[in-house]
Formats: C-alpha cells, structure tokens, sequence
C-alpha cells in the first residue's frame, strides 16, 4: 500500500466515524433556539440527543453481522442512505416527538459509519498498527468538535437550525461519494455466515467470552460515558449557569476538544516506547483523580467559569489516549468476527453514553454537580474494573504480530 491510498483510506474512515460526533456537536448550540420554535423546553430537546444515543448503540449491534455477511461496503451504501432521508426528516420536524423519531433512524443508518472503519482497519492494517492509526482517526474526528459547534451556531444564528440538518446532509453526500470510489472492499462477503438470531447470539457470546475483549472494551466505554455527560450536559452548565452565548460555548467547546486532538497525537509518540496497556492504565488513573477533583470543586463551589472548563479540558483530553488503546486492544483478538466486535465495542460505548446522558436529563440539573459527578462516577468504574479485570485473569494484554490476512490486503492496497 503506498502511502497517498494509506493517507486516503484513512481519511475516508475518519470522515466516517465524524459523521456520528458531526450528528451531535453541530446542533448543540441551538438547543434553546429549537425548544422555542417547537414550544417545548430544552429538557424535552436533550430527549433527541438520547434517542440518537440509543439508535446508534441498537444499530451497531444489527450492522455488525451485516458487516460480516455481506462485506463492508455494501452495508454502508444502506446506512448512508437512511442516514440521508433522516437527516431531511430531522429538519423539516415541526414538533419534538417528529424530531426525536428522526433522530433515532438518522442514529441508525450513521451508525454503520461508526462500526465500519473500526473493522476495515483490522481487516486493512497490521494489527500492532492500530493503535496507531486510531490516533490519525482522532485528528479527524477531532475536527468535529472544533468545527461542528460553532459552525452550527453560525448556521443556527443566520439561517435557523433546520441548516444544521440539510447541512450535514450535504456532507455526508460527499463522503457517500468518497466510500463508492475510492475506499477497497476489504472483506469478501461470507455467504456461510448466518443472520439468524441464534447465530448472530451466539457469535457475540464467542466474542464476548474474550476476556481481553471484555476488559477495555468495557473499560474504554464507560470513561468514554464521562464524555457523553458532558455533551448532554454542557449547554445548560456553559449557557445557563455562566451565561455565555452560543458562540461563546461553541468556542469553549473547542478549547476543550483540542485538548483531546493534542493528546491523541501525543499517544502515537508515546506508543514507540510504552505499550497500549501500560498507557490505559496511566490514562485512566489521570481521569478520575481530574474527575473526582471536578466534582469535589463543583460541590464545594470553589470553580469558575475558567476552572471548569481547565478541568473538564484535562478530564476529556484523556479521551485522546483511552479511545485509541481500548480500540486496538479490543479488536486486536479477532479476524473473522472483526465487524461483531466493532459492533460489540461500539454499543457498548454508545450504551453508557446513553445512560450518562439520561441520567444528567433525569437529575434535572439546577447546578453542575450531575455533570461533574456522572463524569467522575465513569472515570473511576472503569479504572475499578480495569484493575478487576486485569487482576482476574491475570493475564498482560497483548498485540499480537502481524496476521497473514492483514499482510494480504497490505499488499493488494
């Protein structure tokens, strides 16, 4: 594989995993503005960001066998064309629930964006690689954070927040192009490969029963939910509690996202002298001593506007080296059911997002202890299991050398 279809095959899979974090960052900010022209309150529009949490968590699960059965490409053609006719569902909504339908579907169909990429690296690249080339993907999708809010204030502010839909309708109409022309099939569809339920069951379970499997991707999911509260809760604690405007929060939201981006470039250095675990571990202790510190200056009201956006910044920088390491570490196990433990792995993140983000809903905040307590509640559960886990088994976690398979397509690509 030279390295300019390297570059663009990366590129591809990460606009692709962006599609889904596009989904979210980019109507944030109108938030406020959508509960008025629907007449219902910003509690009742944090429902639709729930219901895309939830369709994408049931979605991962369905289009990891599809994946499996049928190849990748084809079962992404699908979910991008039902992510398309939910995008313009979405914005010719003209009450909540008619929004919070279409967003479940729009979750859906984008969801195959998610799973896909994760199984195409493993089938593509050398397993001791991605690690790595999960950092590149977070360059992208780091974009997401740093671009999608205040280009959604933009839209929301001069054109209402009906553009933020049509807009990211057009977007993904270019990346459906890219994945047609230029991104290989890189697994042959498998007519062996059953789509019954038992089967289906039954290949998660084998998947499951992988205790590297279940350590991080267990791990990875729940200090990932840190992030999902803070995306459910950060519009109120930014626009409410310290009254800054949207464009101020898209510009918070930014800082905070850099952080991540940063780090997860940091990771690839680091990466050359430590290994993926040693790195999970380091990273997961940093989280929930900055997490429990959050929640402990929020309760005691010694934080600012300033103080807490340092905080959560250092709290969601560490996104930058935990999603990579869980990814590779995760997947590194598998071949043939490469596109069930994506799907696996991303429910499961997707699942204790939801859950994080219905729990900061449920608690009706008033101030930003729900926020900062969820944050440290999935910090410290998942360096509690990681320990658990690791000293159960007691086995190191390990990326194993480069397969054949991988060597393969290395080779045809």
């Amino acid at each position: 594989m030279n390295s300019k279809n390297r570059s663009l095959i990366i590129l591809i899979l990460g606009l692709l995993s962006a599609i889904g974090p596009f989904s979210i960052d980019m109507y944030l900010p109108g938030f406020p503005v959508m509960a008025h022209d629907l007449n219902t309150s910003v509690d009742m529009i944090s429902y639709s960001l729930a219901s895309f949490f939830i369709g994408v968590c049931v979605g991962q699960l369905l289009c990891g066998p599809l994946l499996d059965r049928f190849g990748r490409k084809m079962p992404l053609y699908a979910g991008l064309v039902i992510y398309l006719l939910s995008s313009i569902g979405c914005a010719l909504s003209h009450s909540v629930e008619m929004l919070i339908f279409f967003r479940f579907f729009q979750a859906l169909g984008g969801c195959v964006g998610m799973v896909a990429p994760r199984a195409i690296i493993r089938d593509i690249f050398p397993v001791e690689e991605n690690a790595r080339i999960f950092s590149l993907m977070i360059l992208i999708l780091g974009v997401s954070p740093i671009i999608a809010p205040t280009a959604g204030s933009y839209l929301i502010a001069h054109f209402g927040w009906s553009s933020v839909f049509f807009v990211l309708t057009i977007i993904t109409v270019l990346i459906f192009i890219g994945v047609i022309f230029w991104l290989p099939e890189s697994s042959r569809p498998d007519p062996t490969y059953s789509l019954g339920v038992r089967p289906i069951l039954t290949g998660f379970y084998n998947v499951l029963k992988v205790p590297q499997f279940y350590i991080y991707s267990l791990t990875g999911a729940i200090s990932s939910a840190g992030l999902f509260a803070y995306l459910s809760g950060s519009p109120y604690v930014f626009m409410k509690l310290f009254g800054t405007t949207e464009q101020q929060y898209g510009f918070i939201f930014a800082i905070i996202a850099a952080g991540l981006i940063t780090c997860s470039q940091l990771n690839n250095q680091l990466l050359k002298k430590y290994s993926s675990q040693q790195i999970s571990v380091v990273t997961l202790i940093i989280q929930t001593t900055v997490g429990l510190l959050l929640f402990a200056g929020t309760a005691l009201h010694l934080l600012n506007l300033y103080t807490t956006i340092i905080l959560m910044s250092l709290f969601l920088s560490c996104q930058g080296f935990s999603f990579p390491n869980s990814s590779a570490l995760s997947m590194a196990p598998f071949t043939k059911d490469a596109g069930s433990a994506s799907a696996l792995m991303g429910a499961m993140q997707m699942g204790f997002g939801a859950l994080a983000s219905a729990i900061v809903g449920l608690m009706n905040p008033t101030t930003a202890l729900p926020v900062t307590g969820t944050m440290a509640v999935c910090a410290l559960v998942a360096l509690i299991i990681l320990f658990a886990g690791v000293s159960k088994t007691g086995k190191t976690a390990a990326i194993n050398a480069v397969d054949e398979q991988a060597l393969d397509l290395v080779e045809k690509y």
